[in-house]
């Protein structure tokens, strides 16, 4: 018979922890602004949870500088960016226990009537680099590893683009900073820069910086630009402070225009693609669908219907099949049947903040969708066209406008005070 052996601690530890390790190492990853497709939808096999318990669990919490841009998730770490020691800066934790692996400063702040002093910008990562854009419009690209510059450019001083501030009827990213994360397609990323001198959108070599083209005269709006295949086509979506573009991929050759001026051009939530049509918001013009055609090797677009009472003002909704699931302008949140921009259901009672300043992030898996409100209450609800089915709710952070990343059946997500990691796998 084997005699009895001392279980051998330190060893069983570091067992688990490379057991934990690898379970982290082969999550699926939360790389960029609104996950891997950039529409709010989790990995296939990632699945939400069914129900939310009225405390989650705390993997970790770790101080958070000021700002506004979301965490991503990528190569085994979390990329979050905030104000450190005076500056914007770029910041590498540890995925599984949020130690600070790196960090590396990007820009001198900035700040306004809006919020506090640091980016607002959601980083991405591809392909063993990390981007970042401040505010003021500088862009770099760094190697996750260890944050070592790659290529840096700059919107103003390279393209000139202005940046003024709360200065005048300033327009978009002029006047609010930078805040739409730029595109990575292959091996190209897409910025939207800003500049009235032929380079509103700009396409890089992801890899090195070298300008691939430059296109159209419009300021940046705050929205993260799309890419997409309407009518046929292969294109780049993006929603300026002037209106809503198609660009063709290997050039940037204009393939339609749909023009929309408000006030201050105040677009910043992401346009959500259906089918052909693209539908965006303005807390001014409404909910507007878009219709792309194709014929006789040109494309056009067509306002198809307007939706005023359920217009989205900078919180970006997301879509399950025909129904659009979102934040509406009377701090409801409101589901809407795609093909005709009717209202299916609404549910109030979940923000006190002012109707202009109310915010949401959403993700979903298909069958239920997440919500971070801008007061730190986390929902679960079914993703049910039919009706409102509420699966849970539970305070978890404190006020934000973050849009939070799912990995792993972790939830990773920010308030004014912290980067909080939460396990709700079980």
């Amino acid at each position: 018979m084997t005699p009895f052996r001392r279980l051998n601690l330190p060893l069983l530890r570091a067992v688990l922890a490379l057991g934990l390790g690898t379970l982290w190492l082969h999550s699926a990853d939360w790389p960029q602004w609104r996950g891997p497709e950039r529409d709010g939808h989790a990995t296939t096999g990632d699945p939400l949870p069914r129900h939310l318990a009225a405390e989650p669990s705390v993997a970790w919490r770790v101080p958070a500088g000021p700002g506004l841009a979301s965490p991503i998730v990528a190569s085994g770490k979390v990329f979050v960016f905030d104000a450190q020691d005076g500056q914007e800066t770029l910041r590498a934790l540890d995925r599984s226990t949020g130690k600070e692996l790196w960090r590396q400063a990007v820009d001198a702040p900035f700040t306004d009537s809006q919020g506090p002093t640091g980016p607002r910008c959601t980083p991405m990562a591809d392909g063993g680099f990390v981007y970042a854009v401040s505010c003021r419009g500088e862009l770099q690209c760094r190697k996750v590893t260890d944050g070592t510059l790659v290529w840096r450019t700059s919107y103003t001083a390279d393209f000139s683009a202005v940046f003024i501030g709360e200065k005048g009827a300033a327009q978009g990213a002029t006047r609010h900073g930078n805040n739409g994360t730029p595109l990575i397609d292959g091996h190209r990323l897409i910025a939207c820069v800003g500049s009235t001198n032929g380079a509103s959108v700009v396409a890089f070599e992801a890899k090195t910086g070298k300008v691939l083209w430059k296109s159209q005269n419009d300021i940046a709006g705050y929205a993260a630009p799309l890419v997409a295949t309407l009518a046929g086509v292969r294109q780049y979506v993006c929603f300026t402070a002037d209106g809503v573009i198609g660009l063709e991929c290997d050039s940037g050759r204009l393939l339609w225009r749909y023009g929309m001026k408000t006030s201050f051009g105040r677009h910043a939530a992401t346009p959500v693609v259906a089918g052909d049509r693209v539908i965006v918001s303005s807390h001014q013009a409404g909910l507007i669908a878009l219709q792309i055609r194709s014929g006789a090797g040109e494309q056009s677009v067509e306002g198809v219907w307007t939706n005023r009472d359920a217009a989205m003002n900078f919180s970006s909704p997301i879509r399950v099949n025909q129904t659009l699931y979102g934040l509406g302008p009377a701090r409801n949140l409101v589901a809407l049947d795609v093909s005709t921009g009717q209202i299916g259901w609404s549910q109030d009672g979940w923000f006190t903040s002012p109707k202009d300043k109310a915010h949401a992030g959403f993700l979903t898996d298909g069958s239920a969708v997440l919500v971070l409100t801008d007061g730190g209450e986390l929902g679960l609800y079914s993703a049910d066209p039919a009706g409102w089915k509420e699966l849970g709710r539970a305070q978890v952070a404190g006020s934000n406008w973050c849009n939070p990343a799912w990995s792993g059946g972790h939830l990773f997500l920010r308030d004014a005070k912290s980067w909080i990691c939460l396990d709700l796998s079980h």
